[in-house]
């Protein structure tokens, strides 16, 4: 049955369409965290700091301690970038984006992916650079300045702490300042053994396993953000059990043209065809499905097509006769 003629029938059965969400910025809507204060004073306290660490790498001698402000940089770049995101997420629909710029986190998320991955590579060939001319170093430099940079970096992931779970744009801001925090540390007991040891290579043996950390904990986050960019169901979703939710309402008997993407790292949507024989059930139940599929998978945005009969199985049965 062609799309027109599939229509027409739709009209002549009675066929409902529902379309049953909550207005993201309504005052029931879904709206992301704000976290804008969060980033503002991450950025300012980790612009500071890297300027801090030029100075005393410079004065130290220390590579370690001016790889890790490159680090920094990258770190702050990452921060903005997020930040951009969440605060273009907010915008509402208009005419040419009709559900807003909500997947401008999603972009933000796979671009603060790609900065953790270069700044592991940065890190990782600074690391086997020094291993054939380890740096003399001011060990008790190194421990002042990189014990700072463990308070700074660790206080900001927890100003992201309360989003990360359910927002991989915020958890991207998480995961780069905890991976600087472990950056900071691996720095500050590089030069606690080298201070006792006097072995400059312990420092780049230290920070080849911090990479090793980082990289780990970064390819979830790029791997989702692609998934996410692509439109594929998130991670957190199980479609066999959201089709068997929707299968259980009374009076349907078939489910099909299940579409589940996300519209942000925090929105998702979903369009489904419920057949009923029996005809729409009536009011409330659109408002009944919405938040049954709110509570239980988190998914805001859904329309649905109730349909008499099963119109796709009498085009797979047409298709197959002929």
């Amino acid at each position: 049955m062609s799309g027109h003629h599939r229509h027409s029938h739709d009209i002549a059965h009675g066929h409902a369409h529902g379309h049953s969400h909550h207005d993201r910025h309504g005052p029931h809507g879904h709206m992301p965290a704000n976290f804008s204060r969060a980033f503002a004073l991450g950025i300012a306290l980790n612009t500071i700091y890297i300027v801090v660490e030029v100075i005393y790498g410079l004065l130290s001698g220390s590579m370690a301690l001016l790889a890790d402000a490159g680090h920094n940089l990258s770190d702050v770049l990452g921060l903005a970038v997020a930040w951009a995101g969440a605060e273009l997420a907010k915008r509402p629909p208009s005419k040419q984006f009709t559900y807003g710029l909500g997947g401008s986190s999603i972009l933000a998320a796979l671009l603060n992916g790609l900065f953790l991955l270069l700044a592991c590579g940065a890190i990782a060939w600074e690391a086997i650079g020094r291993f054939g001319n380890p740096s003399e170093i001011s060990s008790t430099t190194v421990i002042i300045v990189a014990s700072i940079g463990i308070a700074i970096n660790f206080g900001t992931a927890m100003l992201f702490m309360r989003g990360q779970k359910d927002d991989i744009n915020i958890r991207g801001a998480f995961l780069h300042m905890m991976a600087d925090a472990g950056v900071s540390a691996g720095v500050v007991l590089g030069g606690v053994f080298i201070y006792f040891t006097g072995l400059n290579w312990i420092d780049p043996v230290i920070s080849l396993l911090i990479v090793a950390l980082i990289f780990w904990s970064t390819w979830g986050l790029l791997s989702e953000a692609v998934r996410m960019s692509l439109s594929g169901v998130p991670r957190n979703i199980d479609v066999e059990q959201v089709m068997n939710s929707l299968s259980a309402e009374p009076g349907v008997t078939a489910v099909h043209d299940l579409h589940i993407w996300p519209m942000s790292t925090s929105e998702t949507a979903m369009t489904a065809h419920l057949v009923m024989p029996g005809g729409h059930p009536g009011k409330g139940f659109l408002a009944k499905v919405q938040e049954h599929m709110k509570q239980r998978y988190a998914i805001h945005h859904i329309t649905i097509q109730i349909e008499l009969e099963d119109e796709e199985a009498e085009l797979c049965q047409t298709d197959c006769s002929s």
